[in-house]
């Protein structure tokens, strides 16, 4: 397996990031002037509620080619879903045994991907009410072909246990190979390529808030996860005529729409809500004199 990473990206956790594929792209001075520059349209995604305290506060402007609501109606996803959002006797079976399990076994049929090889295999709360958290595994035979994913219920946080993924989001594209871990907030589009053939791997899912670096205490001011060591795309985009289908979660149950145009067409973008990936290497168990001394 390869380790290789073409890709280009910002440093930094939580920063106000600014990203653009072609000169001039980002608008000085304003986030959603009478007229974009190339013509682009200005669309703003929320993380946060917009009241919320400033320090708080979590969102990105998208200057796009056509905007994301630009596709047919959503309508409920006819291949089998093995994926829950509410966690009760109804749909799930309590026991208190300890439970741990080996690798799950890769799809032997040729067609399976990201999304259809999805299985959630525990979790706590509703997703509708934006409480709790979903543990899923993922095990996948083929890439994402014109397909993208999100989730309205919460954030995604994706640790590959074989096999590199190829992830390409509205922000950027970014590789996550086994070893690191990349994090999909709510609300964003992504689809995800396999160059490494089969993979595998976990998700854990947040649906009540955002992930945070924890306070450092006795530890002083360095250890543990560095901010500079995260690492977010930067902007590319395509701009295409061909059919795509987005796929949706919400509220647990998934749901699909049909466009005539790829979700990836956002030229520039600014904000500090974006997705971003980590590397476990750069993990400083106590402090830094771990491996920094």
């Amino acid at each position: 397996m390869s380790t290789s990473d073409q890709y280009i990206y910002q440093s930094g956790f939580g920063n106000h990031f600014s990203s653009e594929a072609l000169p001039g792209a980002l608008p000085v001075g304003q986030n959603t002037p009478q007229v974009c520059p190339y013509g682009l349209y200005a669309e703003q995604l929320s993380g946060t509620a917009f009241t919320v305290a400033r320090s708080s506060n979590q969102r990105t402007w998208f200057y796009r080619i056509r905007p994301s609501v630009m596709h047919r109606p959503f309508e409920p996803y006819n291949n089998e879903s093995h994926m829950v959002g509410t966690f009760d006797t109804r749909t799930t079976e309590p026991t208190p045994t300890q439970i741990r399990w080996l690798p799950f076994d890769i799809p032997n049929t040729e067609h399976v991907d990201f999304i259809d090889g999805l299985h959630t295999i525990g979790g706590a709360g509703d997703a509708a009410l934006k409480s709790g958290l979903a543990v899923h595994i993922y095990a996948a035979t083929a890439s994402m072909n014109k397909r993208a994913f999100s989730s309205s219920d919460g954030d995604f946080l994706i640790v590959p246990q074989q096999g590199r993924l190829d992830i390409t989001t509205e922000f950027g594209p970014l590789i996550v190979a086994p070893n690191e871990i990349a994090v999909i907030q709510r609300g964003m589009r992504f689809s995800v390529a396999l160059p490494d053939g089969p993979s595998r791997g976990y998700m854990l899912e947040v649906f009540e808030s955002h992930f945070e670096l924890p306070d450092l205490g006795p530890i002083g001011a360095n250890g543990l996860a560095n901010p500079r060591d995260f690492k977010t795309p930067t902007a590319k985009y395509e701009h295409t005529n061909d059919e795509w289908h987005i796929v949706n979660k919400y509220q647990g149950e998934l749901f699909v729409a049909a466009q005539d145009h790829s979700p990836y067409d956002v030229v520039a973008w600014h904000g500090n809500y974006a997705p971003y990936k980590y590397d476990l290497a750069n993990f400083a168990v106590i402090n830094s004199v771990s491996f920094d001394h």
